[in-house]
Parts: structure tokens; sequence; C-alpha cells
């Protein structure tokens, strides 16, 4: 058998219950095909890049997968046919990732600081550098005063 992740996207309307409801019904999906889940992280609502089927929000769920590539096609058949995925894509991997997925690090490493500031040293968005010298003049500009 070999290593999948998989990673679907449900419509922004259902609630994260229906969401876990159709995870099993897909985990059930590949034990019945004779291959075993690994792990499932629900990443939560998250704003899409465009519009998909006139939703700009959806439901993010990962799933490890060690399955036979039959029961990889009738999970992905199963969910083509389901009106509450948007999206989903198989991956096929050497070794599943230990510890949390990188979207989950994301988040976690995405927490700031008590005055908000995200930059390494402060600075401003403008991009000001105390370690530059102020621009000289340029010599090509016009005299002050000169008319």
């Amino acid at each position: 058998m070999a290593l999948y992740e998989h990673v679907y996207m449900a419509r922004q309307d259902v609630t994260a219950q229906q969401v876990e409801a159709l995870t099993e019904q897909f985990k059930s999906i590949i034990t019945a095909g004779g291959g075993k889940v690994g792990k499932v992280e629900y990443w939560g609502v998250k704003s899409l890049a465009y519009r998909i089927k006139k939703n700009r929000k959806a439901h993010f769920t990962l799933i490890n997968l060690d399955a036979p590539a039959a029961a990889i096609t009738e999970m992905e058949r199963q969910m083509g046919i389901s009106e509450d995925i948007l999206r989903f894509m198989t991956v096929k991997v050497e070794e599943h990732e230990d510890g949390p997925s990188a979207m989950m690090r994301k988040r976690e490493d995405s927490d700031r600081d008590d005055r908000g500031d995200r930059r390494p040293g402060g600075g401003n968005r403008f991009g000001d550098r105390p370690d530059r010298a102020p621009r000289r003049p340029r010599e090509d500009s016009p005299a002050e005063g000169a008319n």
C-alpha cells in the first residue's frame, strides 16, 4: 500500500460537526477498502484566494492515508458526488510527517507579542532603516532660488 496526504475543502455554511461527519464517512470508505487512516487535522475555516462555487471561505481538513489506490479512487469519487465538498487533492508521499503539519505550526507561530509587532527588530512598514544615512540631494537638480 502507498502513503498519501489528502486535503479537502468543505463549504463555509456547513458546521464543524458536519465536517467531522464527512471525515468519518471518508475514513470508513478507506478502511472498507483495506487501508488505514493516520493523522486527521481540522485546519478550520480559511479564506479562499478566489471564489469557488460562490464560496469565499471553506473548512479545510488534512487526512494521512495508507491505502491501496482503489480505496483512494472510491473516496475521491464519493467526494466528487458530494455537494458539500468544494475541492480535494490527494498527494502520494514517501513518508508521513511526524507531529503537527505546516498549517498547524503556522497557526502557533503567528501568535503576536503584546505590542502586535510582527517585524523582528521593530521598524515600520515604510522601510525606514536607522542603520542607513540620510539621502544626499541629487547633483543634477536645479539650485534653490534659481529661476
